[in-house]
């Protein structure tokens, strides 16, 4: 099955954030405050996903304030910090959305992200994903983390689905 018979079928949108969300660098000033810097398309395309009917979460392994404001500018459902395992987060999102596995698109970069990606029904890595997380893709983007991936992968899938505006 390829990429685009997979992203017909998916209802729910699981990011990781850094490295896919952004560029993958964590920027700290002085007083140890942390940076991170989002693409303003990609934040489009999670309101296009909203505005469509669609849910979306996040899993990462780390807590961030910065992380929970993007999500409520995006429209994010549901958001799991702190998940240092993410295939326990990736359960808890299954039982809550009420979806099976193969309605699931999940985007990752690293080893953490291996659990749900072995699982989702559309696993999408970034380019400069480590190289196990990509051998178990089905789609991996043109555009870089933080730099459209999240915007390219939400007009494949709402392409798929006869569900894009443009």
């Amino acid at each position: 099955m390829d990429a685009q018979e997979r992203a017909a079928r998916i209802k729910l949108l699981v990011l990781d954030v850094d490295g896919v969300m952004t560029d993958g660098r964590i920027i700290y000033d002085n007083f140890g405050d942390e940076f991170k810097a989002f693409d303003v398309q990609d934040g489009y395309g999670l309101t296009l996903w909203w505005k469509a009917g669609l849910k979306s979460a996040i899993v990462t392994a780390k807590k961030s304030r910065i992380v929970s404001r993007r999500a409520k500018v995006c429209h994010i459902t549901k958001v799991f910090m702190n998940a240092k395992d993410k295939g326990a987060a990736y359960e808890r999102l299954l039982k809550i959305f009420k979806v099976p596995d193969e309605e699931v698109c999940f985007v990752g970069d690293d080893l953490i992200d291996i659990p749900i990606m072995k699982r989702a029904g559309l696993a999408v890595a970034v380019p400069y994903s480590r190289p196990e997380v990509k051998e178990l893709a089905n789609y991996t983007t043109k555009a870089q983390g933080g730099r459209g991936a999240v915007r390219e992968l939400i007009e494949l899938i709402l392409k798929a689905q006869n569900r894009w505006p443009g």
